[in-house]
């Protein structure tokens, strides 16, 4: 395993387990972290709105017991959901998802959307026409000092962002007292966010990318949406390398030094996902997997919310 240092001092492994298991069964996410560990998987990205955190924790807490790993070794995402971004909800919020996971501290805590949303037990909080309704009272500084308290708490040892878009990550920067050390993006050949990603290296924030191979299965997907794991033009260098097109998406991810973690539960592509760390892509077939741009498709827009006056999709990056 390879490891990114962050902006906190703190080393993150370049590629993780993404547990959002969609329509799946929960027990589907509990047997994917255990076996990942089995693997040496140390990276697990969670969030409270995945609904899963407690099959997570249940799993970390076994392998921790049967003496198959650490808690120090392992790097443990989790994200503050866009209905907790009032400052009075943030802590309580990080306290439910640490007592689920039955850890003391996570290794990184995101905001999960630039969005703020009425508070309340509904994730979607709507009005009469289907928009979720914002928290207008709540600006992104007020909800990212709170984040910095949970450092100075020791509650995670690092804070970040997730779908922020430049003027977002300028807003915080702006006062904060700790930067955020990573954003979460969607990343895919489809999806390069080059200039997203280059604003995010000048101001030293580490890129974390989701969907790297394309969320085939994701719940909301459409009959004819773009699939990049069945590109042929991706099947042909997969060819050339002797790897399954999943390998060379992720290897393309690490060649883009970005962090990133897909999802599975099935034992066999998890060792093939983590089986990426054995050969390099050229530059030639890396810019050439960035051809496969497709100028702003996007598989997660959270569509509900493109009123939000912090919908962060309506500017170029």
């Amino acid at each position: 395993m390879k490891f990114i240092k962050l902006n906190s001092g703190h080393e993150m492994p370049v590629l993780g387990l993404g547990t959002y298991q969609g329509d799946q069964n929960e027990r589907d996410v509990e047997d994917a972290v255990k076996v990942s560990i089995d693997l040496g998987y140390t990276l697990f990205d969670c969030a409270h709105v995945y609904n899963n955190e407690e099959q997570v924790g249940k799993a970390i807490e076994e392998k921790i017991n049967e003496g198959k790993v650490k808690r120090e070794d392992l790097f443990v995402v989790t994200k503050l959901w866009n209905t907790n971004h009032n400052p009075r909800h943030v802590e309580k919020a990080m306290m439910k998802s640490l007592s689920k996971l039955k850890l003391d501290y996570v290794d990184l805590y995101l905001i999960h959307w630039p969005t703020a949303f009425v508070y309340g037990d509904d994730p979607f909080p709507k009005d009469d026409n289907g928009n979720v309704i914002p928290d207008l009272g709540t600006t992104l500084e007020d909800t990212w000092k709170a984040m910095e308290d949970l450092v100075d708490k020791g509650f995670a040892k690092s804070i970040g962002i997730s779908n922020f878009n430049s003027e977002q990550i300028e807003k915080i920067m702006r006062g904060c007292k700790i930067p955020p050390a990573v954003n979460q993006i969607e990343c895919h050949p489809y999806l390069i966010q080059e200039k997203l990603r280059n604003f995010c290296k000048e101001k030293g924030v580490a890129i974390m990318a989701y969907s790297p191979l394309g969320s085939r299965h994701r719940p909301w997907a459409q009959p004819g949406d773009p699939d990049v794991l069945s590109d042929q033009k991706l099947s042909g260098i997969a060819e050339k390398y002797n790897k399954t097109p999943a390998q060379i998406l992720l290897r393309f991810q690490i060649e883009l030094g970005n962090i990133t973690i897909p999802k599975s539960s099935n034992p066999k592509r998890l060792q093939q996902n983590i089986d990426i760390f054995n050969f390099e892509l050229t530059k030639e077939d890396v810019d050439y997997i960035k051809t496969f741009d497709m100028g702003g498709w996007r598989i997660c827009s959270l569509s509900n919310a493109k009123k939000h006056p912090e919908y962060p999709f309506h500017k170029e990056y």
